[in-house]
């Protein structure tokens, strides 16, 4: 058990909150799942069984959902299988089979422990969390439902304003914490970020913090010396404080698609990525990205964004994410 847990206690969720959260995970997904069952009702039109044809067709829908090449063949290579093996699969089936097999792939790939719910995995304090990715993808606004996340567990919060060189970023920053209500560090445009995030680090320890997340530039994934630059600011945070950052969180944004599986690659080549958020769900139609992202690579989505509003971040659950991906929209 955590510090946190330790100190705050593990609290249940009440059962309409979880209801809750499953009914806007499944509003958010709306827009991927209309075009994927879309998408597979032509791809099985006048079929009776899962034939050849049926798992070409199936194997372009997924690919056109951005769940990605290498994904997609191991999806298809299952379900092969699991028709050779059961002889007889009804079309009707496919749905509940695609899902069972997904849910199960994804379990097998991804050793990393799953988390529960948004208390700091860790047993020191501050936990310190960096958070990276390119322009545009949402790392201020993620870092802020992050905060209020954080904040209603009862931890004490600090931002750390480290994106010191995009016109506003530090103010944006600010605004959020003011917003969330938590405490903020900055040493003004145009500063050193390492030098920002070691003394943001020092604030955090001064001023008693549960939690400090340290913002970086919306870094050009294509630019190595920019990627350096987060080794020189990681760096930074373990001299102030060894062992830190206790997370590399790198922000990726869903409506990108297969742009944002090159960015993971980039990033995880260029720093040791711990853990991913994925942003603006609802914004796409091509969610299956997500299930690309948890299988490629052996580092855990922890967080998803699905709204602009301060409470739209949740923590992933792959077993969720399929079934809700899976459900059938009432209207339909």
């Amino acid at each position: 058990m955590s510090f946190f847990k330790k100190m705050f206690g593990k609290k249940e969720k009440d059962e309409e909150i979880v209801k809750a959260e499953k009914a806007e995970l499944d509003k958010g997904l709306e827009r991927s799942k209309a075009g994927f069952f879309d998408k597979i009702s032509k791809a099985v039109a006048g079929k009776s069984t899962v034939d050849i044809e049926v798992l070409d067709e199936l194997e372009n829908v997924l690919i056109t959902s951005d769940v990605g090449l290498d994904t997609t063949v191991k999806i298809i290579e299952r379900i092969e299988a699991r028709v050779a093996r059961d002889k007889y699969i009804n079309t009707s089936e496919l749905n509940e089979i695609l899902r069972d097999e997904i849910v199960q792939l994804l379990a097998e790939n991804n050793n990393t422990q799953e988390i529960e719910d948004f208390c700091p995995p860790t047993d020191t304090k501050p936990y310190v969390m960096m958070v990276v990715g390119v322009n545009g993808v949402g790392k201020t606004t993620t870092i802020g439902k992050l905060a209020y996340q954080f904040k209603q567990m009862g931890l004490k919060v600090a931002l750390g304003a480290g994106d010191t060189f995009r016109a506003a970023a530090v103010d944006q920053l600010e605004i959020w914490a003011n917003r969330v209500g938590c405490e903020f560090f900055s040493k003004g445009m145009y500063t050193d970020p390492a030098a920002v995030a070691y003394e943001a680090v020092q604030y955090g320890i001064n001023n008693d913090c549960d939690v400090v997340i340290v913002d970086t530039a919306g870094r050009l994934h294509t630019k190595k010396n920019l990627m350096l630059e987060l080794t020189k600011i990681k760096n930074s945070m373990n001299k102030k404080m060894p062992g830190t950052p206790h997370d590399v969180m790198l922000v990726l944004d869903a409506t990108t698609g297969q742009n944002a599986i090159e960015q993971a690659k980039q990033f995880t080549a260029a720093t040791e990525v711990t853990c991913l958020a994925l942003t603006k769900l609802d914004g796409t139609a091509k969610g299956g990205v997500a299930i690309g992202i948890s299988d490629q690579f052996k580092i855990p989505i922890k967080y998803i964004g699905i709204g602009e509003g301060m409470t739209q971040l949740q923590v992933f659950n792959k077993r969720e994410f399929v079934d809700s991906f899976f459900k059938k929209i009432e209207a339909n």
